[in-house]
């Protein structure tokens, strides 16, 4: 009886199955005659008109030709912007993994432009008591912003990395809630981008407050310009802006302006930019503050005035005469910027016409090179902290930027990978796989901004301690004292090395530097350093 009714199940089983079946491949054969018949009434694209059904894995095939190339076909040193080493170096690095290199190095050292640091036979050996011995990746800034103009705030940063512009609204909230969290956690400072000021930039890192043609968190509403009574009240309200930052260009498409959909901005992202719910966010290619360099300037004074903060601007680097015209007039009138962020052309998290990524703008190393001396030759650079900007975010490249005049560097795609950006590519989608670049509220919720932050805060200080560790072995204490005969760039034709000094004309300034117990001590260390404010935002997360 027993195996009579197995029988049966068996029999009722298989005959469910056939119908199943049977089920199936009608509906596979109708659903192919729609693609059919679809297809061969396309006259968009001829793919698919052509070769009918078989066409469409020309389109599925290059909607994934990314990923194909980046996991299977590019090898560790072929792909751009960063390359699978690269990344792999980043990824290690945050999750405190192993991102050593075992069998010696990959790359082309032969190869035109790769990067040469020249070691001291002798690394430098830190005094008994000296606090890299306590803190292997305590590196501020070796100058103090501010303190040349005698600003009421002045500034030493904590940290000679740190997070490069990005918007909320960009990048989603829970990316930038990762972002700043580590931020606090490792000492380095956040630029807001010119998105605003949002709550979560607010976690208590020291921030730097930016902003472009668009005036989002500064404008008044009525008129879309620049209002300086909002621009106090900020500054008043959030101890933990530092400076500000008036965005004159970008590497991404200097001289363009952008646009938020207004699709794109919701009722937190029209507050915290100061518009109205239903209307596109326009950034315009100018700013109506200012018209020409003697006018930024003015602005640049009035803003350092009303707030007592240090204030600067960021630029991409193509036409010289008007960086010329700014020199001249801080040698003239004794007044300038505190900062000066060099954005390379190669690069930016923002989505850019095609041919402006290409072809517009320096990439990182003419560019800074470029402005570099200009201000040196006039006796200026002493006076002002130069940032750069543009993958610089490992150790050797930022070695290499300190060497050419760089005080500090900013990373910001570095930065993105560290919590998880898997350079999809298709920021400007709003479809960010790894819920970095999208306000897709399912995507984001992928992103665990208490597990990231940690990610980003080892691999800032995994940077840090990279970059002082190449600083000891060329004999150094700190890496402004890194100078341009301490790195060399390839030739190319395999016999040649050229130092920086020969292959960019010039000399960088000797950085004034009284020992790293002596920034330690400094009044006015931000991030983890002594400043009251910061300390007490620390002690309530």
């Amino acid at each position: 009886m027993l195996l009579f009714t197995f029988k049966d199940l068996w029999d009722d089983l298989v005959a469910f199955e056939a119908h199943w079946f049977l089920y199936f491949m009608v509906a596979f054969l109708v659903m192919v005659l729609y693609m059919f018949i679809r297809d061969i009434t396309n006259k968009s694209q001829t793919i698919k008109h052509n070769f009918p059904v078989v066409g469409r894995l020309r389109y599925f095939l290059e909607s994934i030709g990314p990923e194909l190339r980046q996991y299977i076909v590019a090898n560790n040193r072929e792909e751009l912007p960063f390359n699978r080493s690269q990344r792999a170096w980043i990824y290690a690095s945050a999750k405190k993994e192993n991102n050593y290199e075992g069998f010696g190095t990959d790359k082309d050292v032969y190869a035109a432009g790769h990067v040469f640091i020249n070691p001291s036979m002798f690394a430098y050996r830190p005094a008994p008591n000296h606090p890299h011995l306590t803190d292997p990746y305590f590196l501020p800034c070796a100058k103090v912003m501010g303190e040349a103009n005698k600003r009421r705030r002045p500034w030493r940063p904590y940290s000679v990395a740190n997070i490069s512009a990005m918007s909320y609204g960009s990048l989603s909230k829970n990316a930038m809630t990762a972002l700043n969290k580590g931020a606090l956690m490792s000492g380095c400072y956040h630029n807001t981008g010119e998105g605003g000021l949002s709550p979560y930039h607010s976690f208590g890192s020291d921030v730097i407050f930016h902003f472009g043609t668009g005036y989002f968190g500064v404008r008044d509403k009525a008129t879309g310009k620049f209002s300086m009574e909002k621009l106090v009240e900020l500054t008043q309200k959030n101890p933990f802006v530092r400076a500000i930052e008036v965005k004159l260009s970008q590497g991404a498409k200097p001289g363009k302006g952008g646009i938020l959909p207004a699709a794109k901005v919701t009722a937190e992202i029209a507050d915290v930019r100061g518009l109205e719910m239903g209307k596109d966010a326009l950034s315009p290619a100018f700013h109506s503050a200012f018209t020409n360099v003697s006018e930024l300037l003015d602005f640049l004074e009035s803003m350092a005035e009303a707030t007592g903060l240090p204030v600067g601007f960021k630029s991409a680097v193509g036409q010289l005469d008007m960086w010329i015209e700014l020199a001249d007039l801080m040698v003239k009138t004794g007044k300038g910027p505190d900062f000066i962020t060099i954005d390379g052309g190669e690069g930016g998290t923002g989505a850019a016409p095609h041919a402006f990524a290409d072809h517009v703008s320096l990439p990182f190393q003419f560019a800074f090179t470029s402005v570099y001396k200009i201000f040196r030759e006039r006796g200026l650079a002493d006076q002002i902290v130069f940032i750069g900007s543009g993958r610089l975010g490992f150790p050797a490249k930022a070695v290499m930027a300190f060497a050419m005049g760089c005080d500090m560097i900013n990373v910001a795609r570095e930065a993105m990978m560290s919590i998880g950006c898997i350079q999809a590519q298709i920021c400007h989608t709003n479809h960010c796989p790894a819920g970095v670049a999208t306000q897709n509220k399912w995507l984001q919720s992928g992103l665990d901004p208490t597990l990231k932050s940690v990610r980003f805060y080892n691999y800032m200080k995994t940077l840090r301690k990279e970059i002082l560790e190449i600083t000891h072995a060329c004999n150094y204490e700190h890496p402004c004292q890194v100078s341009m005969k301490d790195v060399e760039i390839g030739t190319g034709d395999m016999q040649t090395t050229m130092p920086l000094a020969d292959a960019f004309g010039y000399q960088k300034s000797v950085v004034p530097f009284k020992g790293t117990q002596a920034m330690l001590d400094c009044p006015h260390l931000g991030g983890l350093g002594k400043d009251k404010h910061t300390a007490d935002m620390l002690k309530k997360a």
